[in-house]
């Protein structure tokens, strides 16, 4: 939660900095950031899947066989960076013509993504350490590699994008930058301090025995349905937001201080779903599955209670709130009708999420694909269908988020109750 109050801080200083330029910079910068995720998503999919198998190494106490998932997660991380950055710097800004209505949002949206592809190697690496770390419950040092990366992002944002530090002033590709940066000076940080000082002997990590076919399937089978389930869950989200972006510059503005706003509310549920997540893993490689639900409860209730004050302050003082990112009296408007939606559906958010990541937790990832995948069906019909017939203002779409996670967590709760988890293998 600690690290996710550092990442929140990059997407946070970002939103508002750019905010500072113009509706059209935000638009482009947020789009085109949530593109970018979703190509690093499968990455993060991939490392998700190693995570689980370590927790339940880790649970098993089968320490020594933990490095060689992760040296093994590496042969296949990279090779895939390679080609995703390929595909982003090369191919995206022709596709998104296609996708961008407004030209100026287009041409913005290509110069920050070409920019930003650089980055996606390192933040391979970074996710499969990460990994390590969660699966073996030694999350400490997450804490300050994140907090490393906050920090050198907002200072080179304040640099790079309005020309501050003796720093060029390079607009929102100066935004783009700062994120490369930073990135790659958080994964020099991590691998440093794993090499110097994790016990390499204890868990027999960094060997780089040559590729194991079998190690690789494993975590494959693991990794793929979270993969897939990534990318269409993040996929949902840049197709929800290129559905407002046809609305309007000024409500894709409203969406994405929204976006930034939920973001930080979000850091709670982010940290106590990756505890249930390696806690669930953990408890099955212990032989007490039954304590996995009651504990996912247990989450539920401290994310929840985590949740109340970000609530109660947007509907205390949200004018303070969303002036931190704008000026402008008629976004501000839009923006607290939107706020007030969003702050409602966080107790879904933190029953769903938390139910959810205990569901992916259990090593049956592809039932967790199968319920993303319905839920994400629903979701974007229900948007699809309130913009093409109500022609509503900005705040009835995001209503949508009430139908999404209400499914989610009945389907996560029903599965957690009544599904055939206890007795998988990975």
């Amino acid at each position: 939660m600690i690290g996710g109050i550092a990442q929140n801080l990059v997407t946070v200083t970002d939103t508002a900095f750019l905010g500072q330029i113009g509706q059209v910079e935000l638009g482009a910068a947020g789009n085109s950031g949530i593109l970018y995720f979703l190509f690093v998503i499968t990455g993060m999919g991939f490392s998700s899947g190693a995570q689980i198998i370590i927790g339940r190494r880790n649970g098993e106490k089968k320490y020594r066989e933990i490095g060689g998932i992760v040296d093994q997660s590496f042969y296949f991380i990279l090779p895939l960076g390679i080609l995703l950055t390929a595909i982003l710097f090369f191919v995206m800004p022709h596709v998104l013509e296609y996708i961008i209505h407004s030209p100026q949002i287009y041409s913005a949206s290509a110069d920050y993504i070409k920019v930003r592809s650089f980055g996606i190697i390192f933040a391979f690496i970074t996710f499969a350490l990460n990994a390590f770390y969660i699966g073996t419950t030694k999350t400490n040092v997450l804490i300050v590699s994140t907090f490393i990366m906050a920090m050198v992002n907002v200072t080179l944002d304040y640099g790079l994008i309005f020309g501050n530090l003796g720093l060029p002033k390079m607009g929102i590709e100066g935004a783009a930058l700062a994120s490369v940066i930073a990135e790659i000076t958080a994964c020099l940080f991590l691998f440093t301090f794993t090499f110097y000082k994790v016990d390499l002997e204890q868990y027999q990590l960094f060997k780089f025995l040559k590729p194991n076919k079998e190690k690789l399937v494993r975590i494959l089978k693991v990794s793929s349905p979270i993969m897939l389930q990534s990318f269409i869950t993040l996929g949902s989200w840049y197709i929800f937001f290129s559905l407002i972006e046809s609305m309007g510059e000024d409500d894709l503005a409203v969406s994405h201080i929204i976006r930034s706003i939920y973001m930080v509310m979000m850091i709670p549920m982010f940290g106590l779903s990756t505890a249930a997540n390696t806690i669930t893993s953990n408890l099955i490689g212990e032989n007490k599955s039954n304590l996995v639900l009651p504990t996912t409860w247990k989450i539920v209730g401290i994310s929840v209670v985590c949740s109340l004050p970000f609530v109660l302050l947007n509907l205390l003082v949200p004018d303070e709130i969303i002036g931190f990112y704008t000026n402008s009296p008629d976004i501000i408007e839009s923006c607290k009708e939107t706020l007030y939606v969003i702050s409602g559906s966080m107790f879904f958010f933190c029953l769903a999420f938390i139910l959810f990541n205990s569901v992916t937790g259990t090593g049956n990832t592809k039932t967790s694909l199968l319920i993303e995948f319905i839920n994400i069906v629903i979701y974007l019909t229900s948007a699809i269908f309130i913009i093409k017939y109500f022609n509503p203002r900005i705040a009835y779409v995001w209503c949508a988020e009430f139908i999404y996670f209400g499914l989610l967590a009945l389907m996560s709760w029903y599965y957690l109750k009544y599904g055939n988890w206890r007795d998988k293998q990975i």
